[in-house]
């Protein structure tokens, strides 16, 4: 069987490639794919690296790891999935922009009846997201920021609300805080724009932030400074509180009075489990010592999206077929304003 997917030439263009389908793995689930997702932080960090080291004798790298689809084929023994069953997969190099996928049936989840597939995708970076909210440990009533509208910003602010947090939220692309505002976020300000730290100061009166999420990439030391006045105060004028980083940003931190008693936390990935083959491949870790795996933060993304107290649908900026990913690639770094999420679809 052949099949289409996408990848990263040594040059750093997107290409698609015909190839055999290779000979699934004992724990791999087959998925015929209707729709994937792009990740504008992640992937495209892929390609720019490759365009700056160019190197043509590379090998074509696979390009992509967040999909819906249907079950084509599962291992004898899974007993959670069935062929024809709608899901989402996910991982890097298997979970491709391709019309067919295999995947490690524990980066597998089923699909609720009312989540359309083209919102489903979103789970991978929903995840992410979920992740940082649990590193935060956000207690209702508490008040944070988001740094940054992109996808795994604007799905931790959604995050944060339903845990009962009250959230502001800074972008400095209109695009994106439009597209916060119609998500539900509201309390979300330009700081290019307007006077962002007094609009943030007089959202969390009389209180200060009790924390901050930065989910963007580059240089974040000038965003930490304009940050730390935002947040609570003990009586001894020390800024306390967490701070998250979630995107690749990159932070120069001072120790000492100057920094006060701030809690700085790093989130990776979509939780525990992926990465490790052993888990990927089906191996249960003990429930009750480690309760949110990488699946299971899949699992309540895509209920808090059926139950409707998640909205991915306005991140959707565009849908295009899978023959145009690099087309797609190119609008995700020449117009960020106007494009977000870039859903690919097959063509039928």
């Amino acid at each position: 069987m052949k099949r289409t997917i996408s990848t990263i030439t040594g040059e750093g263009r997107v290409a698609l490639l015909t190839e055999t389908l290779p000979e699934a793995g004992p724990n791999d689930i087959t998925i015929r794919v209707e729709a994937s997702l792009i990740s504008p932080g992640t992937e495209l960090m892929m390609l720019e690296s490759r365009r700056a080291h160019p190197d043509p004798c590379a090998q074509p790298e696979p390009f992509g790891y967040a999909v819906a689809g249907v079950v084509l084929k599962i291992p004898a023994d899974e007993k959670n999935l069935k062929v024809g069953q709608r899901v989402i997969g996910m991982g890097a190099g298997k979970a491709l922009h391709a019309d067919v996928v295999q995947v490690p049936r524990n980066l597998v989840v089923g699909i609720p009846d009312a989540v359309p597939s083209e919102d489903a995708v979103y789970a991978c970076l929903g995840a992410t997201a979920l992740q940082a909210v649990r590193r935060t440990e956000p207690a209702l009533g508490e008040y944070g920021l988001v740094m940054g509208l992109g996808i795994v910003g604007n799905l931790a602010a959604q995050l944060y609300q339903v845990a009962g947090a009250r959230i502001a939220a800074w972008d400095g692309l209109k695009g994106r805080l439009d597209i916060a505002n119609q998500c539900g976020i509201f309390t979300a300000f330009d700081p290019f724009a307007e006077n962002t730290p007094q609009l943030t100061k007089d959202f969390t009166a009389p209180y200060g932030l009790d924390f901050a999420l930065f989910a963007f990439g580059g240089n974040a030391t000038a965003a930490y400074q304009s940050l730390i006045p935002l947040m609570k105060e003990s009586a001894d004028g020390h800024a306390m509180g967490k701070i998250v980083l979630v995107g690749g940003c990159q932070v120069m931190v001072e120790g000492g009075a100057p920094g006060g008693n701030l809690d700085l936390r790093i989130a990776s990935r979509t939780g525990p489990g992926y990465h490790d083959p052993e888990w990927e491949n089906g191996k249960a870790y003990p429930k009750v010592f480690v309760p949110f795996t990488t699946q299971r933060n899949l699992e309540e993304v895509l209920l808090l999206m059926s139950e409707g107290r998640m909205n991915v649908a306005p991140m959707t900026t565009h849908r295009m077929p899978m023959s145009q990913v690099a087309d797609a690639t190119e609008l995700l770094q020449t117009q960020p304003n106007d494009t977000l999420g870039i859903v690919l679809t097959q063509e039928v």
